[in-house]
């Protein structure tokens, strides 16, 4: 299916069969990262609030998924962090989850369209991609045929507990946010208490605590990316 339209609907659902890595060249098309999480958790901000650090770093484009709207694309073109053309919205007609973790295709196709034009319009390939996507539950993940990296994203106001519960996302992220941590006083949870028990879940793998009210550069989440992006350059140039 060619892409005509800035968004895209998908109907139905199949196992995920995927490779695991995105199609392509790693160093033509960048780097590919998810962004999940539950609906309100703040993943559209935090998207917003990397383009608006990065965007005259590097050349940057979004895919965002909804279920029967464009919501999170639009809030994204309206508050002008990236040109229009650079954020596709894919309605997924289903669990979005689903269009990220098992029947790819249909993000595969807009972020393949998206680099494609970009190449072709700029001359030059996207540096960075990010695919946000909400998840009705903590066992969301992004399949690795659609992403190089994944982040997932909780917060306060979901309960302190949640991290102790587990789940595939809180587990297996490359990344975990635990975001508006400013909200624990008035929410009564407590943030520190979630760092310690996703630090248990997690092991090695890296949790942040972010706030955009006291931080709305997103700093750690910012230097992560980059930190991403640096070592993909480092591996194409054969360096260790």
């Amino acid at each position: 299916m060619h892409l005509e339209r800035d968004h895209l609907s998908l109907t139905g659902g199949a196992i995920d069969t995927a490779p695991a890595a995105p199609p392509g060249d790693p160093a033509e098309r960048g780097l590919w990262v998810g962004i999940g999480g539950p609906v309100g958790v703040g993943k559209t901000a935090l998207v917003a609030a990397i383009c608006e650090q990065l965007r005259d770093q590097v050349r940057l484009g979004v895919v965002t998924n909804d279920i029967f709207t464009t919501e999170d694309a639009d809030y994204l073109k309206n508050r002008g962090v990236l040109p229009p053309e650079r954020i596709v919205a894919v309605e997924t007609g289903a669990c979005p989850h689903s269009a990220v973790r098992d029947d790819i295709s249909v993000n595969l196709e807009a972020a393949e369209q998206l680099a494609h034009d970009t190449r072709r319009r700029d001359g030059a390939p996207l540096d960075l991609l990010l695919i946000e996507s909400g998840g009705d539950n903590l066992t969301m993940t992004f399949s690795r045929g659609l992403v190089d990296v994944w982040i997932f994203v909780l917060d306060v106001a979901g309960g302190d507990d949640v991290p102790r519960k587990g789940g595939l996302g809180t587990t297996s992220a490359d990344l975990l946010v635990i975001n508006k941590v400013d909200l624990g006083p008035h929410v009564g949870a407590d943030p520190m208490r979630m760092m310690r028990d996703a630090q248990d879940r997690r092991g090695e793998r890296p949790t942040i605590m972010n706030s955009l009210r006291d931080d709305p550069t997103a700093s750690q989440l910012v230097e992560w990316i980059r930190q991403q992006m640096n070592s993909r350059r480092l591996a194409g140039a054969g360096q260790p």
